[in-house]
């Protein structure tokens, strides 16, 4: 008997429906020749401190490190994971044979090589390895099984991750707990949620620490157009003034006139990490909501495998595109064909094979996700918005590039003589205006069908990106042409950098390698960034559920608790983009073959010890402040600026803010501002 084990009943059960397993069993399937069983995701983990020893039950700082000889796995005490586990282990002490078709990725691996090691199997093991769960994938899966050897190394590869965060994670948790946490809060320290918090921490810091500086535009409004001055930003009024003088009442003219035709190739195929970034821009949806969501759509076999970190595919997808297109062709919403009209000028001829789409030396273990071709039925509104992305973004990909046309006009006001006589130079203007002459494959974008009517929120949401190909067209105008205008010098004020987000940390932690002084490592890290794609929704959600950060809108904001805590920690390799990016590195090496995992355990043991060490003999006194969920629900009030005036001495004072509305106004040296001004608000009064 040949049993087979999946990571979820769902996909045992699709597997047992294609491979003739018809009759249900208590915890599997048998039939044909097979029993198709399941676990329901980690069954086993590696054992806690105590297994290993009564010494290390208690915390206490004088057994730390906690370094075992040998680590061991347990099947987690959870009453229906140790039935599902009896059931797999009699199924495997009696098998002739293992089919191991666990998610194809790392952590999948590790899964289910937990599960047989605990089971005690002994016979032949092959992988099922495939990248969606139609039909036709799993049966081409089982035709072409492969060796289970052939995915040591990735085993290999999560073994020594769970190995690292359990050295970490838990020796480091326990020694900043007992040493600063109060007895009162645990202080979880992870090898990649510390670092990603001190992200949020030190932008946090650079935005409170942040002060505004005035500077002045000279601009100039001619044939109703506004003309921005050439030099840029003046840092004194004076000087903007003087400016301003010297072209008042004198005639523009128009310098130059150039047009320029070019080309915008389409967006690339989604990975993991680009589409929650897009689904949090365009509907607020959280990085977690986001992987749930397409990990559903996997399962209901409408999309591919969701957790990539590539965004191409590889070159034996092409023959089946035309097969995937006519089913995206065919598909309605509410009696509604969103991708007939799109896809109908393609229709018929053969898709466009583009490098930027198809590149095998891009792809390992999985390609971009893309629809499957099945059509969709009965998905929620949420589910509805993230296929819809997927779809568009793979349909996007065959059309033509956008043709646009820059015009770009140059003008100048020639002052008058100086007072000494001598002519100064003309002050220059410039003004760009974009114009669409062939969308391509910008057809594909459009609202998602939506049949609750939710707005969509990427244009009214704070520190959401506006659009960089914002379209103005501009008059005609011709060199040499002259007349009237009117120059205005506005006061502004210089911004801090924006709060993160979900989108932008995301990104932040997929580009850590920004953040690195070292040009190898950087350049090393292009391809890793800190955490996995499918890991770091669950580390941003970590965050929150230890109380390091929280929401204000859709900001993310650190607790007392998350800065003080990355205050304290003085030890690099706990806060440090850069050395998280070196284990990430060893990590995807070890996977490839070019790193030893012993050697890998074995550095991460010294540094764990020196941590220990080193805090240990921290002389000072320092404890962190403890965040409630009470502290949570209160908003954080910002600090008073010395600059504001008493509420009852203005009446102008702590009314609504006209421009954003979401602010109230305060008062400064020179003008009324708005207290939004740190989100970009440019609202600004003279003061009378």
């Amino acid at each position: 008997m040949i049993v087979c084990i999946a990571e979820k009943p769902s996909v045992a059960r699709d597997i047992a429906r294609i491979i003739g397993a018809t009759s249900s069993r208590d915890g599997y399937m048998e039939g044909n020749g097979y029993q198709v069983t399941w676990t329901y995701g980690h069954l086993c983990t590696l054992k806690e401190p105590g297994d290993y020893t009564q010494a290390w039950r208690p915390w206490a700082l004088t057994q730390l490190p906690m370094i075992p000889p040998r680590f061991g796995i347990k099947v987690i005490p959870e009453d229906h994971i140790v039935k599902q586990f009896a059931v797999i282990e009699q199924l495997m002490q009696k098998a002739d044979g293992i089919v191991n078709c666990g998610d194809a990725g790392q952590e999948g691996e590790l899964i289910q090589r937990w599960v047989m090691q605990k089971a005690g199997a002994r016979c032949p093991v092959k992988r099922l390895w495939i990248s969606s769960m139609t039909d036709e994938a799993i049966r081409e899966g089982f035709a072409n099984l492969k060796d289970q050897a052939d995915y040591q190394p990735l085993y290999m590869a999560g073994l020594s991750r769970a190995i690292g965060d359990w050295l970490l994670g838990m020796n480091a948790t326990r020694l900043y707990t007992l040493k600063y946490g109060q007895n009162r809060q645990v202080l979880s320290i992870g090898r990649v949620q510390t670092p990603t918090l001190a992200l949020i921490v030190n932008r946090q810091k650079e935005i409170d620490n942040f002060k505004p500086e005035p500077y002045w535009v000279l601009a100039t409004v001619y044939r109703d157009t506004t003309f921005t001055a050439t030099k840029g930003k003046f840092t004194s009024k004076e000087e903007g003034e003087q400016a301003f003088k010297t072209i008042e009442g004198r005639p523009f003219t128009v310098t130059k006139v150039e047009k320029k035709e070019g080309k915008e190739q389409p967006p690339q195929l989604y990975d993991l990490t680009s589409l929650q970034v897009d689904c949090n821009r365009k509907y607020g949806f959280s990085a977690e909501m986001t992987l749930n969501l397409i990990q559903s759509l996997y399962e209901k076999k409408l999309t591919t495998y969701p957790r990539v970190d590539t965004q191409y595919l590889s070159d034996d997808i092409y023959p089946k595109c035309p097969q995937t297109m006519n089913g995206l062709y065919q598909t309605t919403f509410a009696g509604v064909a969103p991708y007939a009209d799109l896809i109908r000028p393609i229709g018929g001829k053969p898709l466009k094979k583009s490098k930027r789409v198809f590149d095998s030396s891009k792809v390992t273990d999985h390609h971009a996700i893309i629809p499957t071709g099945i059509i969709p039925k009965g998905l929620s509104d949420a589910e509805l918005k993230v296929f819809d992305l997927v779809a568009r973004r793979f349909i996007g990909v065959f059309l033509p590039d956008c043709k646009f046309s820059t015009t770009t006009v140059l003008g100048e006001v020639a002052p008058g003589d100086s007072e000494s006589g001598k002519t100064k130079d003309a002050i220059e203007f410039k003004v760009t205006g974009k114009e669409i002459l062939d969308p391509g494959w910008r057809i594909v974008r459009a609202k998602t069908p939506d049949s609750t009517g939710a707005p969509d929120v990427s244009d009214n949401q704070e520190n959401s990106e506006k659009p960089s190909d914002e379209e103005r067209t501009l008059p005609t105008f011709t060199k040499g042409e002259s007349g009237p205008h009117t120059p205005t010098l506005t006061e502004k004020m210089t911004t801090p950098p924006p709060y993160y987000n979900e989108a932008s940390l995301l990104r932040a932690m997929e580009t850590a390698g920004k953040f690195v002084d070292n040009e190898e490592l950087r350049a090393a890290m292009k391809e890793n960034g800190i955490g996995r794609p499918s890991s770091r929704a669950s580390i941003i959600e970590t965050l929150f559920k230890r109380h390091y950060i929280r929401r204000e809108r859709k900001r993310l904001v650190a607790t007392p608790t998350g800065i003080e805590l990355i205050d304290l920690i003085r030890e690099e390799l706990l806060k440090s983009c850069e050395l998280t990016g070196i284990w990430e590195k060893k990590l995807r090496d070890i996977e490839h073959q070019k790193y030893d995992a012993q050697q890998f355990v074995d550095e991460l043991k010294q540094q764990v010890t020196d941590i220990v060490n080193q805090v240990i003999t921290d002389p000072t006194n320092r404890r962190i402040t403890v965040t409630t969920d009470e502290d949570l629900k209160k908003k954080r009030t910002p600090k008073k600026k010395e600059t504001e005036a008493p509420a009852a001495a203005d009446p102008l004072i702590g009314k609504p803010c006209p421009l954003c509305g979401k602010g109230h106004i305060i008062k400064g040296k020179t003008a009324y501002g708005c207290s939004e001004w740190k989100n970009g608000c440019t609202f600004r009064q003279p003061l009378k």
